[in-house]
């Protein structure tokens, strides 16, 4: 029987080489969960308690604070104090970005698989059970499995359209990346034979497709419309600058064996132009307009 962790396992500096206990084999632990966070306060605990309610155990999360000033860090702690049966990694990364913080928790990964999660997104209880059970049944040769969004609860019409549509557009529109980063799983060495997130392979926004193009490489990619997370719409103002609508269209109808060129010599060139760094994502347009209040809502 795998032993069972509880509270806090460990607090490890981005420049400190990780402490092992004999707790934290890879053969006990199937599922890494990387969580990179920069002042998500009000939101974490709701998104830790989703967590928590996982049905799989064990399994490891590592959170990793981007340089938080707002108590964050502090928020996680208090959040996960009594959870048990998981092996909690506390990270510090003060490189600013998210890149460079998933970076850091992806580095940090020894398990079977890997799920990027975001602060501020909800997950059902069996998130990680289903989408193991879906890598199981795929076998070796799948890479990753994208879970739907939703805006809205399991059974309302936005979401019950979302569903539909995850069911449909990725097979009109094949090797192309139809979901969020916060919805993406992956097999662990089909991530990291890809490069993982690295700001040195692309500074930009849009990092979650240009990270698939690259996955694709590497295995079969599966968007499962069974499979879905709770997100948070508050970035939408942010997200609606990540590219043009000609990019998006061009994105759409460029054949894979031609995405290295949209990627590399088409898009990523235009967002440097235009200065559309990664660490956009850092601006919080919302705070103060009442969104930060929708945590777990």
């Amino acid at each position: 029987m795998a032993p069972k962790f509880s509270g806090l396992a460990s607090v490890r500096a981005s420049l400190k080489e990780p402490e092992r206990q004999p707790a934290q084999r890879a053969d006990e632990l199937r599922w890494s969960v990387v969580v990179p966070y920069y002042n998500e306060r009000p939101f974490l605990p709701a998104m830790l308690a989703s967590m928590i309610a996982q049905s799989v155990r064990p399994f490891r999360l590592t959170l990793v604070d981007n340089a938080s000033t707002d108590g964050s860090g502090a928020a996680a702690r208090a959040a996960l104090a009594e959870a048990e049966d998981i092996d909690i990694v506390h990270l510090v990364e003060t490189t600013p970005g998210q890149a460079a913080a998933l970076e850091r928790g992806i580095a940090e990964a020894d398990t079977d698989f890997i799920a990027i999660c975001d602060a501020d997104t909800i997950y059902p209880p069996d998130y990680l059970a289903r989408a193991g059970a879906q890598y199981d049944a795929l076998g070796p040769g799948a890479a990753a499995i994208l879970a739907t969004a939703f805006y809205d609860e399991p059974g309302s019409l936005s979401s019950r359209l979302a569903r539909l549509k995850m069911r449909i557009v990725p097979h009109l529109l094949r090797k192309q990346c139809h979901a969020g980063g916060y919805a993406h799983t992956f097999r662990t060495d089909a991530l990291k034979r890809a490069g993982g997130y690295s700001r040195k392979l692309w500074p930009h926004l849009r990092k979650d497709h240009e990270l698939m193009h690259r996955v694709w490489k590497e295995g079969r990619v599966v968007h499962d419309p069974g499979l879905w997370c709770r997100a948070s719409d508050r970035r939408s103002s942010v997200l609606q600058k990540r590219w043009t609508l000609f990019e998006r269209i061009l994105y759409h109808a460029t054949p894979f064996q031609m995405k290295d060129w949209f990627f590399y010599d088409f898009l990523g060139p235009r967002m440097a132009a235009r200065a559309h760094d990664e660490l956009r994502l850092r601006e919080r347009p919302w705070e103060g307009t009442g969104k930060e209040r929708e945590a777990g809502v």
